[in-house]
């Protein structure tokens, strides 16, 4: 498991951030998106998959959270 950081993009869109190899990515989706139940998969836009276990939502952004990598792209 990896810790990442999340935050919003000038577009208002989600941003998935790992410092460990310096990698920034959109994030295409998010499996929930609710207040209640936030996280679970996460799918890149350049095909990478990460899961984090759904919580609660932040209440601000960016936050830290981790992370464990399912798929990498090709």
């Amino acid at each position: 498991m990896a810790n990442i950081m999340i935050r919003k993009n000038d577009a208002g869109g989600l941003v998935f951030y790992l410092p460990k190899r310096d990698l920034e990515d959109n994030i295409a989706s998010i499996e929930f998106d609710t207040p209640a139940k936030w996280g679970g998969e996460l799918k890149l836009a350049s095909g990478g998959t990460y899961y984090i276990e759904p919580q609660e939502a932040p209440a601000r952004l960016p936050v830290s959270v981790r992370a464990k990598r399912v798929d990498a792209p090709e």
